[in-house]
């Protein structure tokens, strides 16, 4: 039997207010059947659950398409209009021509046009300073309904934070809402159904405000970086019995005051008086007579959008794993909690005390040696909670406004006993379904992998930051850059990751320019981000598109990508990017790296040729393909000019260059005939003098010169075998920073030295993936040596110890030891080339991956003499089995004995067997 299941609209279940005029469909089949597979589909579409369930597809009809596609299908309906909502459902044909229908589902749409806001932009009359803040204002609007509410939609966002209450009743349950854009040129808004929150008669909205990313204190600088206040833009649209539409809008009508939150920021942390509560402030029947009127402020004119991606919620609660341990001292009362876990949020806490005591919260991912916390690396950022008691009994609190990296929690001057469950840990993070699941027999690297899984965790707050504790917690491009790929198999990052494309659109300037930092800030200036973070705005969507196979973000953002190349082309003359007499910006560099000081040209250089490349692959894509052949001849020039400015010798040309190239490089070729790039001298080139021939022969070089596919064919084993030296000649140590380390088990297994890949990932002492383990480190520390038995801690000024950047090792584990890859050419796992390397003493290791058609398995272990190697191919996809090398040849499929070492198959459960 096959069931239709995990039907979504633009990655989400049953969207609530999206802006998508064709939003795209999705659903898997659901059997075990063996080659199961989708043959034709059908699509319906209407305007009420009825009429659809009745047959009616008022709206859409696709009528039978012979078609696999089960992934991305466009509405290709009646037009869309605000508000409607849609519902759809979808009949599959599979391989015997036998019928399946899926259950009913829909989507809303939200506002598409400005003018349909009514809404004012309102706020308090009082304003803080670039290093003052004030407190948050209470917003509230009493109303009247002349009947029952039989449908109501609040539509709302803030400059700033907010959180809304009707009737006294929390509307929703996302977390720092509206989420984190460049509010000069975009902010999100969101839709709720409060339908259930209205009475007929008198009734009352409410909202809280706070600074948030717009007005508080992001990054190392000063708050107001958008705006001076934090602002609620709110519509109310509410059907009644009788069909009349009623709306209440923020406007002059709207009264506030400012109440119990007396402080909040992102940064520095929530104040909250218990004594300036004022019950029933969000109900009918308040006396609001003493509050103030609004100011109205003007449109700022920006772009108001749905909120298309998964917001930010309360994932999981962590209880501290061990009584705290009191470090009172006769003038303080002082206990420490260990949550056991690296994580980022917030704690509750459940206490009663004295009304006016004040208890003080701190926040620490790590101890110092005497058993304080170690907050040096926090910087600025004060990471403090203030709560003082308003009356007697117990009392549960919990900030709204504020977020904390942290594993350590340090409770000041409270007077009560204090217990296990006086805090407990509230983790944040965008809700983004846990795709990915890697395990195999060694303790510490499945240790690693949670460190990588919690480490995006606590960097996935509506924007993928570089660190989520101290006075920075940015969008940095080049650490998302190197960790998209292993973000995307821990979780589906799909639509997170398309509404960041977003921002980084919104970050590029009038020369092309995209920065280092993404939502891009007023302070520091926007500026050119340098090779390896600027390149994300190309590499970034191609991986999206590789993994989940989505055409429609490569084409969005096509315009940005190449108007950003047509930006390196202007600053890279001779195809040399970033040469030491170019006066922008020349980049971070491979940051980070140990005592391995790769050149920033050759950086630039490596990652324009791999821009290059890319922009070949998805202008064909698009169907752009004068810009496709354009692309490969510009990857043939810098491939060519790197080869003349880092190598050196007589035996290599130009021409072999543009030939060993895996494109078609005949435009190419074509120039080197024409002149237009000169042959280079190179010299014969051996294995014995090879460890010269890179200008400053890092590992980071030869990485990028490999991966990036910029050396001779005839050179690259030479390449590989200089690598492996470079790395014994360490000890078995890597030294590569961010640019080189997400790159290098993968050079080496893809070079034939998986063995050394092995060994690095094996490697316990520092610099390596597991030093930090060792140390008890739960989550990816910024620095390899960001602790270290001989030097204690590194430099206060840069020393996290939650930063993924690193956790880049993730898609190796998966790609190379569970052996799970998507092919390019069906992209999205509708292929998959499964191609596992076991190795480094490992017996068994299994990736599981929740793909775009289902859940697909790799899962091998030793047996004895015997490789048992399972594997399941979801419905509607292929995959291509290449066995490991192992045992004397006996090979067995599903107990049946075979010869080859290459299967294709289809859907379904298959079980090798090596001896």
């Amino acid at each position: 039997m096959t069931k239709i299941v995990g039907l979504t609209c633009e990655y989400l279940s049953n969207p609530l207010g999206i802006d998508a005029l064709r939003p795209r469909l999705s659903w898997q089949m659901q059997t075990e059947r063996q080659g199961a597979r989708q043959t034709a589909y059908r699509l319906l579409a209407g305007s009420s659950r009825d009429r659809l369930a009745a047959g009616q597809a008022d709206l859409w009809d696709s009528g039978r398409v012979d078609s696999d596609q089960s992934i991305h299908v466009e509405y290709a309906g009646l037009a869309l209009q605000p508000r409607q909502r849609v519902y759809w459902r979808v009949i599959v044909w599979d391989e015997a021509g036998s019928p399946s229908e899926s259950e009913i589902v829909w989507f809303e749409m939200g506002l598409l046009r400005r003018e349909e806001w009514t809404a004012q932009w309102v706020g308090a009359d009082l304003r803080g300073g670039l290093y003052s803040a004030t407190p948050a204002p209470y917003l509230r609007k009493a109303f009247t309904l002349p009947g029952a509410a039989v449908s109501a939609r609040l539509y709302v966002t803030a400059l700033g934070l907010y959180e809304c209450s009707i009737n006294g009743q929390r509307v929703g349950d996302d977390e720092l809402t509206p989420g984190w854009t460049d509010y000069d040129r975009r902010i999100r808004y969101q839709v709720y159904d409060v339908t259930d929150r209205l009475r007929d008669g008198e009734n009352a909205i409410g909202a809280v405000l706070s600074d948030g990313w717009a007005v508080g204190y992001v990054g190392w600088s000063h708050r107001q970086q958008y705006v001076d206040r934090p602002r609620l833009l709110a519509q109310l649209e509410v059907t009644l019995a009788d069909g009349s539409l009623m709306t209440i809008v923020t406007d002059s009508t709207w009264k506030y005051r400012f109440g119990a939150v007396v402080g909040s920021d992102l940064l520095m942390g929530e104040e909250y008086d218990a004594r300036l509560e004022m019950p029933g402030w969000d109900s009918p029947g308040f006396d609001a007579r003493c509050w103030y009127g609004v100011e109205v402020f003007d449109d700022p004119g920006m772009a108001l959008t749905a909120t298309n991606s998964p917001l930010i919620r309360r994932i999981q609660e962590l209880r501290p794993i061990s009584d705290p341990v009191s470090r009172s001292a006769y003038n303080v009362r002082r206990s420490i909690f260990d949550l056991g876990q690296n994580m980022v949020g917030r704690v509750r806490f459940r206490g009663s005390a004295p009304a006016g005591t004040t208890i003080t919260l701190r926040f620490a991912e790590v101890l110092n040696p005497d058993g304080s916390l170690y907050t040096a690396n926090l910087r600025k950022a004060r990471a403090t909670d203030y709560y003082t008691f308003g009356g007697d009994g117990e009392v549960v609190w919990e900030p709204k406004f504020t977020f904390h990296g942290f594993r350590y929690v340090e409770l000041l001057d409270y007077p009560g006993v204090v217990t296990r469950d006086t805090v407990t840990g509230i983790v944040l993070h965008s809700e983004l379904e846990p795709t990915g699941e890697f395990e195999c027999s060694d303790p510490l690297i499945n240790q690693l992998q949670r460190n990588i899984v919690w480490g995006q965790k606590g960097n996935f707050l509506d924007v993928p930051t570089d660190c989520p504790q101290r006075d920075e917690r940015m969008g940095w491009t080049g650490d998302i850059q190197v960790f998209a790929r292993t973000a995307a198999f821990n979780m589906n990052v799909a639509a997170f990751m398309s509404k960041w494309a977003q921002d980084v659109a919104d970050s590029q300037d009038e020369q092309g320019i995209i920065p280092a930092i993404v939502p891009n800030l007023k302070s520091p200036p926007r500026e050119d981000g340098g090779p390896a973070w600027a390149d994300a705005v190309i590499i970034c969507p191609w991986t999206i598109y590789l993994c989940y196979g989505d055409r429609r973000i490569l084409e969005a953002n096509y315009t940005t990508m190449t108007r950003y190349m047509d930006f390196l082309m202007r600053t890279s003359p001779g195809y040399i990017r970033c040469a030491p007499d170019y006066e922008g910006w020349q980049g971070f560099g491979d940051w980070l790296a140990i005592n391995a000081m790769t050149p920033r040209d050759l950086i630039g250089t490596a990652f324009l040729a791999y821009d290059a490349s890319l922009m070949a692959r998805i202008a064909a894509i698009v169907g752009k393909m004068d810009d496709a052949a354009r692309y490969r001849e510009l990857f043939a020039g810098v491939k060519a000019a790197f080869g003349e400015r880092f190598l050196y010798g007589s035996s290599v040309t130009a021409e072999s260059m543009v030939r060993s190239s895996t494109w078609d490089q005949r435009a190419a070729a074509d120039r080197v005939a024409q002149g237009s790039l000169k042959p280079v001298d190179y010299g014969k080139i051996t294995s014995d003098v090879f460890n010269t021939r890179l200008f400053t022969p890092t590992q980071t070089a030869y990485v990028l010169a490999l991966h990036f596919d910029l050396l001779p064919d005839a050179v690259r084993p030479l390449a590989v075998a200089e690598l492996a030296a470079d790395i014994n000649r360490r000890e078995m140590h890597l030294s590569t920073g961010f640019v080189g380390s997400p790159y290098l088990p993968h050079v080496l297994s893809s070079g034939g030295r998986a063995d050394i890949a092995y060994a690095l990932l094996n490697q316990t002492s520092w610099p390596s993936w597991l030093y930090a383990v060792t140390q008890g480190a739960t989550t990816i520390w910024e620095r390899w040596d960001g602790w270290t038995e001989e030097n204690g801690f590194q430099i206060p000024e840069m020393n996290s110890f939650n930063h993924y950047a690193y956790g880049a090792v993730g898609a190796w584990l998966y790609n190379t030891v569970a052996g799970i890859e998507p092919d390019a050419i069906q992209p999205g796992y509708k292929h998959v080339i499964l191609r596992p390397q076991p190795g480094g003493g490992l017996t068994s290791a299994c990736g599981k991956l929740k793909t775009p058609y289902g859940e697909l398995i790799s899962d091998w272990k030793y047996d004895d003499d015997t490789l048992v190697w399972t594997v399941v191919v979801p419905p509607n996809a292929t995959a291509e089995v290449y066995l490991p090398e192992f045992g004397v040849g006996m090979i067995s499929l599903n107990g049946a004995p075979t010869e080859a070492r290459v299967h294709n198959v289809r859907a379904g459960r298959y079980q090798f067997v090596l001896s």
